[in-house]
């Protein structure tokens, strides 16, 4: 029902800066709440932001706040994730998620998350 593309990932230096995108199609996500998630090579997804849906408000793990900021762009059906301060810590492949129905307490989970995009690969190197 919801389909999700990710794009704006590539090969930067520590220190670099990327905004990564998300479109939506198939329904509009305004009610939705819209998160990013990354896996790095040989580890389990981890949570990055989420922003929930309705007006909500939006949450950033412990490890990217002050560096990573999600926002909403409702009009183009649109999350982006504008990355400063890149580390080597950062590489990982970078996935788009969407549900309908959640709450706060859950944002955090991949298991909830019903639709997701193909990802995008950053990658952070000398």
């Amino acid at each position: 029902q919801v389909q999700l593309v990710e794009s704006g990932g590539g090969l930067v230096r520590p220190g670099d800066s990327l905004t990564l995108s998300c479109v939506a199609s198939g329904r509009t996500i305004s009610r939705y709440s819209m998160a990013w998630f990354r896996q790095a090579p040989g580890k389990g997804r981890e949570f990055v932001a989420a922003s929930k849906g309705n007006g909500g408000s939006t949450y950033h793990a412990d490890s990217v706040k002050g560096r990573f900021t999600m926002s909403r762009d409702n009009a183009k059906n649109m999350v982006h994730l504008q990355m400063n301060s890149l580390k080597s810590e950062d590489t990982a492949v970078y996935y788009c998620a969407a549900d309908a129905s959640m709450i706060v307490s859950t944002l955090a989970r991949a298991d909830m998350y019903d639709y997701w995009g193909q990802g995008t690969q950053v990658t952070v190197s000398t």
